[in-house]
């Protein structure tokens, strides 16, 4: 379990050179000295493109580690993470939803689903089916991931990253192809698959935010 996730002189490297930049200087996340997440936050990272959330929460989850500064899991350096170790937390602690969504095209909407719920068997076929029927697209349940809309892929994707357990749910850009009603639906799905776990959500936007009550916003 993770229950803090704390940021220490935090900045990419290829904005090394740049602390002095307005952009960087105001930012809220870069270079502080201590930024802590607890489990069952509700976050909002707002940015301009090209300010480096999705590089937030690739350093988060361990997919990149091209940065300065400290990143720890409960005081615990996650540079010094060997494989396994994040591989287990990846499947128990952090759930991510990134930007690109990475669905397979090939394969159905529940097999995509399916694959990822295997790893943990954290939901039945009949709570994923609920889920789908609850974002509108239980009909597409056989249907190919590339013969989607990207605002169906994006439901899919967001169902896809809360079928395993999770302390911190990071979700890039999540509702940007969806309309009011839909980023609604998402979010209160969102909402209470982290509170029925006691989990944190780390949220990123760079304008369409999701709609998502008593959100905490920090500027990127």
């Amino acid at each position: 379990m993770i229950e803090t996730i704390t940021l220490s002189d935090l900045l990419p490297k290829v904005f090394d050179g740049m602390q002095h930049e307005p952009a960087i200087a105001r930012s809220e996340v870069w270079l502080q000295q201590s930024l802590t997440f607890s489990r069952g936050c509700r976050i909002s990272i707002e940015a301009e493109s090209g300010g480096g959330k999705s590089s937030l929460l690739a350093f988060i989850y361990g997919n990149r580690t091209d940065y300065l500064g400290t990143i720890r899991f409960d005081g615990r350096d996650t540079s010094s993470l060997d494989i396994d170790t994040r591989c287990g937390l990846r499947r128990r602690s952090l759930a991510l939803l990134p930007q690109e969504m990475r669905l397979f095209g090939e394969l159905t909407v529940m097999e995509n689903i399916l694959l990822k719920n295997r790893l943990t068997d954290c939901k039945s076929e009949r709570e994923i089916t609920t889920m789908l029927e609850r974002l509108g697209i239980a009909d597409k349940a056989d249907t190919r991931a590339d013969r989607l809309s990207i605002g169906q892929q994006q439901r899919v994707a967001a169902v896809r990253a809360v079928c395993q357990p999770f302390d911190f749910l990071l979700l890039d850009e999540p509702v940007s192809h969806l309309d009011e009603c839909r980023n609604r639906e998402v979010a209160s799905l969102f909402d209470e698959e982290a509170r029925s776990q006691g989990a944190g959500i780390i949220t990123t936007s760079v304008g369409h935010a999701l709609l998502l009550d008593n959100l905490t916003v920090i500027r990127l």
